[in-house]
């Protein structure tokens, strides 16, 4: 395993073993805590703050998050080797937002890489060079966008698309695999308007693998209790979303309705 002369720290809320959905194959799917975006309709509210704190599961106290440096996390990883190389899996880091800890994220992938397939969810809101320091150790990115329109996307997530829109479109030059994901809500993002400009945006982009729509999941606000906070989202919750299958099919773009 590759060593590093500092051995960085990290927070994590969460480790899944055998995801599916995260990527290519079986993979363990990492959680970072900490998000710089404020999504008025997410569903892992345990993963905003970079601090561990205090959550009620089944009424009993536990703590969400817990510190980790990025060589036992690295060796813990190496050890399943065999396993992913066999499931043609690896690892995933989502959160929270992984580039919020970015120098974690980097140290983590230069010890598993390249034994590892690695791939990383992400919003895009990071500055440009720390976004295109870590996608050489990536073989695979899961970029979620929320809104093209900077207003409306600073409305229902808390911050200006700029950073996400201009990483975006180094990605589509970048010549790595990708994942465009949708959350599909509800008289927020799913007009036309808004999937035509996210067309538009992916129409020349050679390595994306296809787009993913997520539907609204009505559960999103499970977990706010758990942490002693309240979900009350600024749309209805009840509104089926528009279909935005035709516009890419009439765009041949392919694209997958989870």
């Amino acid at each position: 395993m590759k060593t590093t002369k500092q051995d960085i720290t990290g927070t994590i809320f969460s480790i899944e073993e055998f995801a599916v959905n995260d990527g290519p194959g079986i993979r363990t799917t990492i959680f970072l805590k900490g998000c710089p975006l404020r999504c008025v309709w997410c569903h892992n509210p345990e993963g905003i703050t970079p601090e561990p704190q205090e959550m009620i599961k089944k009424g009993e106290k536990t703590i969400c998050g817990y510190t980790l440096s990025a060589h036992a996390l690295a060796e813990q990883i190496l050890k399943n080797k065999k396993i992913y190389s066999l499931q043609h899996g690896g690892i995933t880091l989502t959160g929270g937002e992984p580039l919020f800890q970015a120098e974690f994220v980097i140290d983590l992938l230069k010890r598993i890489r390249p034994e590892i397939h690695t791939v990383m969810e992400t919003s895009g809101f990071s500055h440009p060079s720390v976004f295109q320091e870590v996608l050489p150790l990536l073989d695979m990115v899961l970029f979620d966008i929320k809104h093209t329109d900077p207003v409306m996307h600073r409305k229902y997530t808390g911050v200006d698309n700029r950073l996400i829109l201009e990483n975006l479109n180094f990605l589509c030059t970048s010549g790595k695999p990708f994942i465009v994901r949708i959350p599909l809500i509800p008289g927020v993002n799913d007009t036309k308007e808004n999937m035509s400009e996210i067309i538009r945006l992916l129409t020349n982009a050679g390595t994306l693998v296809r787009v993913e729509i997520l539907r609204y999941n009505p559960m999103a606000g499970a977990k706010y209790a758990m942490i002693g906070k309240s979900y009350r989202p600024p749309f209805d919750t009840t509104l089926a979303p528009q279909d935005p299958k035709e516009l890419f099919e009439e765009n041949h773009l392919p694209y997958l309705i989870v």
